[in-house]
């Protein structure tokens, strides 16, 4: 390798010269080095089903089988991905307070554990009330 004037030079296989300026060569290293960051992100996230609970303005939370999970609450500032989540009460929903309530969902996403709280949001998918109301792990929404 030789530097010359923001060059560097490689020499490749079978001798061949590759040379890239140093904003160049900060480009490819990015699209080496990002992938793997995001692959790591991603495998820190789990995928969490349960009762999607929503029974005042801000407060929501979601009810699985190992506790439950505070994605928003009132005063706070909402988890990272909160506009995710559809709009619950289209579909199978039941209603608790006016117009708020519960209804069964899976989430994508990354928890802290020891917080009981959720940190980003990935992904959410609502299922029918059934599937939950099926699963015998999971405590009734509210208790």
């Amino acid at each position: 390798m030789m530097h010359k004037k923001n060059l560097v030079v490689y020499h490749g296989m079978r001798g061949h010269k590759l040379m890239f300026s140093t904003a160049a060569r900060t480009i490819i290293v990015a699209f080496l080095v990002l992938p793997g960051l995001t692959c790591a992100l991603a495998a820190s996230a789990e995928y969490r089903c349960g009762w999607l609970e929503n029974p005042t303005p801000a407060n929501w939370w979601l009810r699985d089988a190992e506790g439950l999970w505070i994605l928003s609450a009132q005063g706070s500032a909402p988890v990272t991905g909160m506009d995710l989540i559809p709009d619950i009460s289209a579909h199978d929903f039941v209603k608790t307070n006016g117009p708020y309530g519960y209804a069964c969902a899976c989430l994508n996403a990354q928890f802290d554990a020891a917080q009981k709280r959720a940190s980003r949001i990935i992904s959410v998918r609502q299922l029918p009330l059934d599937k939950c109301r099926q699963d015998t792990k999971l405590p009734k929404p509210g208790d």
